[in-house]
């Protein structure tokens, strides 16, 4: 049985991620009682039935605090194979969210603003980012988005290897939170400087020629390329199941793009759970075997 915990804070898309899910097959319980876990994997593991080998369970901070302390003990106990998957954004974001949707915040009350209500939130739910195996900041994500993402991440993730993201972004938009890796590719050629390139992208070939026609740009990609070459085994060895590489340049078109579908490329021949997302240009890109 293959169990995922979606958790996160409030507004952040739990409920979305839980539904993506659940529509590829999950059997999905929200605000489940962390304490219960093991007797609910003993249950399912028992059944006769094997229609729940797929199981998502929605862990947020309604559970008491006491008792999402004892996560890891809880987990060792229910001896099955999981994924903790936490999502989270800016604080600003989830503010204007629930202002925007007009729902009350389930921490939230008379003696208690919505502010105050997210911030300790957090700090309830800290156990529980501590030991995620898939970050994933929304902060800048659709619905959409957060869907393909999930799906790609997780329901095709193929087999029990290391899946891994690249990612490129923009600084000007700010550095990917949830980010294992980040890489500056600022100081290599920039193909906004050259008109007929400035409304390209990294995708398009004029870009393509141009950066491969500068010999910093082969060496920024070998020194990338080495230096995950040589540790991505040893997180995989240590058990880690997602990585997220994020490759940026000033505006996240042209430079970062551009690299992040070479090192894609590469590694695709390496592993078999690669994934390319371009941020400020496309929402999810998966690889061909998708």
């Amino acid at each position: 049985m293959k169990l995922v915990i979606i958790s996160g804070r409030s507004g952040s898309g739990k409920s979305t991620a839980l539904n993506l899910l659940e529509d590829e097959g999950y059997y999905c319980i929200d605000n489940l009682p962390v304490t219960l876990i093991p007797d609910l994997v003993s249950h399912l593991q028992n059944s006769v039935s094997s229609e729940h080998q797929l199981v998502a369970l929605g862990i947020d901070a309604r559970n008491e605090t006491k008792d999402l302390s004892k996560l890891d003990k809880l987990l060792d106990q229910a001896e099955t194979q999981f994924d903790i998957v936490f999502l989270d954004a800016d604080s600003d974001k989830l503010i204007k969210r629930f202002s925007e949707t007009r729902r009350r915040h389930p921490l939230s009350n008379k003696y208690t603003a919505l502010a105050e209500a997210i911030n300790s939130e957090k700090r309830i739910l800290e156990p529980i980012a501590d030991r995620a195996t898939l970050s994933i900041d929304t902060s800048e994500m659709s619905l959409h988005e957060l869907r393909s993402t999930i799906k790609s991440r997780l329901v095709e993730k193929q087999g029990s290897g290391i899946s891994i993201l690249f990612q490129s972004f923009g600084f000007k938009h700010g550095i990917p939170v949830d980010a294992d890796f980040v890489y500056d590719v600022r100081i290599l050629p920039n193909p906004h400087w050259d008109q007929a390139l400035r409304s390209m992208t990294g995708l398009d070939q004029g870009v393509i020629d141009f950066l491969n026609g500068h010999e910093e740009v082969a060496e920024m990609l070998t020194d990338i390329r080495q230096f995950l070459q040589k540790w991505l085994p040893d997180f995989e060895l240590n058990n880690r199941s997602y990585i997220t590489i994020a490759i940026g340049c000033t505006g996240g078109q042209h430079r970062s793009v551009f690299i992040s579908e070479q090192l894609a490329g590469h590694f695709e021949g390496l592993y078999h759970n690669v994934q390319v997302r371009h941020r400020e240009i496309h929402p999810i890109t998966t690889d061909s075997s998708a």
